[in-house]
């Protein structure tokens, strides 16, 4: 595995790990003390990919950063890749690590996790959520009435996403180049070579196979009845130079009661809390600043 980026913070992460009711360990990060904050990654993402949010965060927070199961340092069962199921598993890292009163930050299909589990616990054990730059649909439907599917966001037809699931799950087919043209469009074009290796590799940690499973059973969610049942300080992040259109942002943030929206600029792709990590960090500390009582709507920046 190429070795990571140089890192330049002062917060040196501590692994843990909890098991699942499964029999399932999922491996975390965590640094600081106080309130705590947890962060969820996204599709193939994995922990060490918050390294800057670690950082940065632990200056005021106990900060956890886990890895989903079959992703990063966690275990990779045979079972178990749907969204709900790893709604089930951050429940139970919830619980065994006694987070109380939690600012929750999802990236990408984190977002979907965190419906998930919303739908499943409600606001159990959280006190604030930030969502980076996911739909709360990606698949574009049939029946939807013209302009529905822009206004959600939606950027993928079946087609498209059925040929990436082939590619990934098929013998002899050549996933990781799948997977590397895949993220590729996740960066903004001057991320450097050696950041996209590093995170390819952290990719490819989650087996192919899996990788399939669980996209596919991404994509096929709709969580737009999900949104206004939100009851905590919601942010909504989207990034102005992201695959993910920005339509998606405003979306989810007008359907949250009360949601902050904010539209990050420069370097600002699906990867830009990793690309442009002051600015990420900057818009996630403003919110926190921010009393409880006095949360509401936000224009975008």
């Amino acid at each position: 595995m190429p070795a990571a980026p140089r890192r330049t913070g002062t917060y040196d992460a501590r692994s843990g790990s909890v098991t699942t009711d499964d029999g399932v360990r999922l491996h975390y990060l965590e640094a600081g003390s106080g309130p705590d904050m947890l962060l969820v990654p996204g599709w193939s993402q994995t922990a060490a990919q918050w390294r800057h949010q670690i950082d940065h965060f632990a200056r005021t927070h106990h900060v956890v950063a886990v890895d989903h199961r079959g992703h990063g340092d966690s275990d990779r069962p045979d079972h178990g890749y749907r969204i709900a199921r790893l709604a089930n598993d951050l429940h139970q890292l919830v619980h065994g690590l006694d987070l109380d009163e939690t600012v929750l930050v999802a990236h990408s299909m984190g977002c979907s996790v965190t419906w998930s589990y919303w739908d499943l616990f409600g606001g159990d054990r959280l006190a604030r959520l930030v969502l980076f730059d996911e739909p709360p649909v990606l698949i574009r439907q049939p029946y939807w009435p013209d302009g529905l599917a822009d206004r959600v966001g939606a950027l993928y037809d079946l087609a498209r996403i059925a040929e990436v699931v082939t590619g990934l799950r098929a013998p002899g087919a050549d996933a990781e180049s799948l997977s590397a043209e895949f993220l590729d469009g996740m960066w903004s074009p001057a991320a450097p070579e050696e950041d996209r290796r590093w995170v390819l590799a952290r990719n490819l940690l989650l087996p192919r196979e899996y990788a399939g499973r669980l996209l596919l059973d991404n994509v096929v969610q709709d969580w737009r009845d999900i949104l206004p049942r939100i009851t905590v300080p919601t942010l909504v992040l989207g990034g102005a130079d992201s695959l993910i259109p920005t339509a998606a942002a405003r979306f989810t943030a007008s359907a949250v009661p009360g949601a902050a929206l904010r539209i990050l600029e420069g370097r600002a792709s699906h990867f830009a809390f990793w690309e442009n990590p002051d600015a990420f960090n900057r818009e996630v500390r403003a919110f926190l600043d921010v009393p409880a009582a006095a949360d509401g709507p936000a224009a975008s920046a």
